[in-house]
């Protein structure tokens, strides 16, 4: 982001908005459920680590996993890392992106560079997703250099990373391509992406949108069930980043429900509260990141120049002094420290298995065209759950609306309920409640099962 500063045109900035302010022909027809995306192969390995299922991003437990995190400049600020790692976990978040340099443009980062990362990310229990940074706005930017090299960066380094699947997201290049050339997005990340798995790479994969990361032609939004089916192993997550194109929460609802409703996997992975090319709204990206269950990570924690230094997050890299920004990001509404929950892989942070047996009490007020749901979760067990997801599905086209005491996500029919910290535990012979109303069209009813942590419950 230090080196985006001033480059996308004003003019095209505008054309931006006007074309995420207008729906395209697909947008303005009826959208029919969506088809799941096809899996990968049969015969294929499972992966070792994170994996997509479903839309979904899983960690290697195969439990739901949410990034909350943020940028941090380690290819420009390396001495930096070790302490900035410490203070960005304490601050609450699960995971960090962060800027690599392949040397094309900036001092490469070796693989002993990429190998000590790794093991700090490690030791502060964060998520690392990786990227290499010297793609950022290719083909418009002077100096920038093509996701092929990105990638033949990644299989130099490769023994840095290997075996650390469980750990660690593979960001292949930044923003790709700039204004210019993006048409070729397409075929560049499809190519990459096979030659990521012909190397050997077995991580979960991300590609960033063209456009400067923010896809005002929508390439990446119109061609992103192409790429995700060119990867053999169907494991890659989309970015967008969002800046001053989504300037709306319209923009930004109606961005990521393209993906939602496709069931491919989709996270912010760069945003700000202010920018040279204008407002983002940042509110309605991290409240419409709860509400779907997607992954953000704000940028950046210190060290921005040429004039959006309002973009650190800690000023001069010191955690006691967040600016309003950091503030916003940590400690405000659908902020990190609200949301975040440790990925499952490091112990404690991860949801205890459901009891050996558990009830669910569905209760139903139905009013035609909408409805009201009260759920009550019974452990009936002897051992305390920490932690919990219930899954069920609707059993016909009921539409899920606001929800209290939980967070949930709708994919088709189906519903992912989990906790909020104050009904994250629930203790042997006791119960938590939450409820949610919505729309519906025809007859409604009750779920025909319930499973919490993937263990079937009674209905009670």
């Amino acid at each position: 982001m230090r080196k985006r500063l001033a480059t996308a045109a004003g003019a095209l900035l505008a054309f931006a908005a006007s074309l995420l302010a207008a729906p395209s022909a697909a947008q303005a027809q009826p959208q029919t459920r969506a088809q799941a995306p096809s899996p990968a192969p049969a015969g294929a390995q499972a992966a070792p680590g994170f994996h997509v299922a479903g839309g979904r991003l899983l960690d290697a437990n195969g439990e739901d996993f949410v990034l909350r995190g943020v940028n941090h400049a380690h290819a420009w600020y390396p001495t930096r890392t070790a302490q900035a790692l410490k203070d960005i976990k304490a601050l609450g978040a699960n995971s960090v992106r962060v800027v690599l340099a392949t040397g094309d443009r900036w001092t490469k980062n070796d693989t002993a560079d990429v190998a000590a990362v790794v093991a700090q990310c490690k030791q502060n229990r964060l998520v690392c997703v990786l990227e290499a940074h010297d793609t950022t706005g290719y083909g418009e930017q002077a100096g920038a250099t093509t996701l092929a090299r990105a990638v033949d960066y990644w299989i130099g380094v490769k023994s840095a990373v290997q075996g650390q699947e469980k750990y660690v997201i593979l960001n292949i290049g930044n923003e790709p391509y700039g204004n210019s050339g993006y048409a070729a997005w397409t075929s560049d990340t499809a190519n990459a992406l096979a030659r990521m798995r012909a190397a050997g790479f077995r991580h979960t994969l991300m590609v960033d949108a063209p456009n400067w990361g923010q896809d005002w032609s929508f390439t990446m939004r119109d061609h992103a069930a192409e790429v995700f089916a060119a990867d053999p192993e169907r494991n890659t997550v989309f970015s967008i980043h969002m800046y001053g194109v989504f300037n709306t929460a319209d923009k930004v609802r109606s961005y990521l429900d393209r993906f939602i409703s496709q069931r491919l996997p989709i996270v912010v992975g760069e945003f700000g509260g202010m920018h040279s090319d204008g407002d983002p709204d940042e509110d309605a990206i991290m409240s419409s990141a709860r509400q779907l269950g997607v992954g953000y990570l704000g940028w950046s924690w210190s060290g921005n120049g040429g004039g959006v230094e309002y973009l650190d997050m800690a000023t001069g890299f010191d955690a006691a002094r967040l600016t309003a920004w950091g503030q916003r990001v940590f400690s405000g509404a659908d902020g990190i420290k609200q949301t975040a929950k440790e990925a499952g892989i490091f112990g404690d942070g991860g949801t205890t298995p459901a009891p050996a047996s558990c009830s669910v009490d569905y209760r139903l007020s139905d009013w035609g065209t909408s409805f009201n749901a009260d759920v009550t979760i019974r452990n009936t067990g002897t051992t305390a759950v920490k932690g919990w997801q219930l899954a069920f599905a609707f059993p016909g086209d009921q539409k899920l609306g606001s929800v209290w005491n939980a967070k949930a996500v709708q994919q088709g029919s189906e519903v992912k309920a989990t906790h909020e910290s104050w009904t994250e535990t629930i203790p042997a012979g006791g119960s938590v409640s939450f409820g949610f109303n919505g729309s519906s069209t025809g007859s409604n009813g009750v779920p025909a099962a319930f499973s919490l942590n993937g263990a079937a419950c009674a209905k009670g």
